[in-house]
C-alpha cells in the first residue's frame, strides 16, 4: 500500500535539481575570489537604500527566505512523498531615526493560488538606545528551546526536532512586547505575548498572556572554545482560547552549545506541564556536527520525547502525514549532510531520520519508519 502526494508541477523539481547541479559546479569555481565576490554582489542587491546622513530613514533592506523540500517517509510498506515549498517569506526592514528599526515580512505559498498569502510573520518596531539593549513591540519571534531559538535560516538539520514540535509553540511569530540585551558575557530576553486565538495577522487577543524569561552566559573564555549556556522559562495561564500556543502551562529548557574548530555539538533538555488534556512532557536532544571541508558539514541528532500519560506526543512535520495519531514516547536518530555555497544564505541540506513512536493506548499512534528530506535553503 502506498500513499503518494501529487506534486504541484515541475517548477519546484527544476529548482531543486538546478541547485543540486550547483554542487558539482561550485566546489571548484566558487573558491576563487572573483566568484566569492559574485555571491556578495548578488546578495548586496537587497540593500536598496543606505544614507547615514538622512535624519529620518537611514536604510532599507529587503528580507526573506525560500526553502524547498523533497520528503519521502516509509513505514511498514506504506510510503509517502512530497515536493513542498516549506517556507517563502518576503518583506523589508527600515532603519529609522538612528535608533529605530521597522520590519514587515509575510509568508506566502507559491504552490497554491488560494491562499497565496498565508500570514504575517515579523511586524515589529525595535528601539535600541544603545548596543546592549533592544526593545521590540509587535508580531515577533518567541525564542525558547534550542531549535525554537534558532532561525529556520540557520538550522544545522533540515528542520527542527520533534522536541521543538511538542514543546515549542507551533506559531513562531506572536504579538507582544520584549526586551533583549546583555553585557559582560551575560544575555537576556524577557517578553509578554498574546496567546489568544490565532489568525493570519495579530490574533484575536481573547486568550491569556504568556511570559518568557531567557538568560544566557557566554562560556568561551572559561572553556577556550566557542560555548554558551542558556535557560528558558515560559509561563502561560490556562485558557481554551490559546491557539497561538501549545496547551502547556509551564515550559523550562536548558541548552548548551560548544564549537571547537571543525567540530562541535549542542544539547537541549526541556520539560513541559500540560493542561486541558495535554499530558506533561519531557525530552532531550543531542546534536553533534563536524565540518568535513570548508563547505561540507556532517550532522547527527538524537531526540527523545516522552509524555507522562498516553497520547501526549506528536509526530513531526512529514511523519504525521503517515500517522495522524499520538503516542507517549518518541525516539529519533538523524544523520545529514549540509553543503554551503554562501554560508547559511545559500545551502543544500539532506537528512535521513529513523523514528520510532510508542503508543501504549494502541489507538493509531504507533510508528516505526524512515524519513528522508532534502532541501534548498536561500535567505536574504
Amino acid at each position: 500500500m502506498s500513499y503518494r502526494f501529487t506534486p504541484p508541477g515541475t517548477c519546484l523539481r527544476v529548482v531543486l535539481l538546478t541547485a543540486f547541479a550547483c554542487v558539482w559546479v561550485f566546489p571548484t569555481s566558487a573558491t576563487s575570489q572573483d566568484d566569492q565576490s559574485g555571491y556578495d554582489r548578488i546578495w548586496n542587491a537587497v540593500n536598496w537604500y543606505q544614507n547615514d546622513d538622512n535624519p529620518i530613514v537611514q536604510s532599507m533592506v529587503l528580507t526573506g527566505r525560500f526553502q524547498a523540500d523533497y520528503a519521502r517517509v516509509s513505514d511498514a510498506g506504506t510510503s509517502y512523498d512530497e515536493w513542498n515549498v516549506r517556507r517563502f517569506r518576503f518583506g523589508a526592514k527600515w532603519g529609522l531615526f538612528r535608533s529605530l528599526t521597522l520590519q514587515i515580512e509575510a509568508d506566502f505559498n507559491p504552490q497554491e493560488r488560494d491562499p497565496f498569502y498565508k500570514r504575517l510573520t515579523d511586524v515589529k518596531l525595535e528601539w535600541a538606545p544603545n548596543e546592549n539593549v533592544e526593545f521590540a513591540i509587535g508580531k515577533q519571534s518567541v525564542p525558547f528551546t534550542l531549535d525554537g531559538a534558532t532561525s529556520s535560516k540557520e538550522l544545522l538539520t533540515i528542520d527542527r526536532s520533534n522536541l521543538a514540535t511538542n514543546m515549542w509553540f507551533p506559531q513562531e511569530y506572536m504579538p507582544g512586547l520584549s526586551l533583549t540585551g546583555g553585557n559582560s558575557g551575560w544575555s537576556y530576553h524577557v517578553g509578554a505575548y498574546s496567546a489568544g486565538e490565532a489568525n493570519r495577522e495579530f490574533g484575536e487577543f481573547n486568550g491569556a498572556v504568556f511570559t518568557l524569561v531567557s538568560v544566557g552566559y557566554d562560556l568561551s573564555e572559561q572553556l577556550s572554545k566557542e560555548a554558551d549556556l542558556r535557560a528558558d522559562y515560559i509561563y502561560q495561564s490556562e485558557d481554551p482560547q490559546n491557539s497561538f500556543t501549545r496547551s502547556l502551562e509551564h515550559v523550562a529548557s536548558l541548552s548548551f552549545r560548544l564549537k571547537d574548530g571543525q567540530w562541535g555539538f549542542s544539547t537541549d533538555m526541556t520539560t513541559g506541564v500540560g493542561y486541558m488534556g495535554q499530558s506533561d512532557l519531557w525530552g532531550f536532544q543531542f546534536l553533534p556536527f563536524m565540518e568535513v571541508s570548508e563547505r561540507l558539514q556532517l550532522v547527527g541528532r538524537f531526540t527523545h520525547v516522552e509524555s507522562e500519560d498516553s497520547n501526549g506526543v506528536r509526530l513531526g512535520r512529514y511523519e504525521n502525514q503517515m500517522i495522524s495519531g499520538r503516542g507517549d514516547r518518541y525516539r529519533e536518530f538523524y544523520t545529514g549532510l549540509n553543503y554551503y555555497m554562501h554560508g547559511h544564505k545559500l545551502k543544500l541540506q539532506s537528512g535521513v531520520a529513523f523514528g520510532d513512536m510508542n503508543d501504549t493506548a494502541l489507538d493509531g499512534g504507533n510508528y516505526s519508519g524512515t524519513s528522508w528530506v532534502t532541501g534548498l535553503r536561500i535567505s536574504w
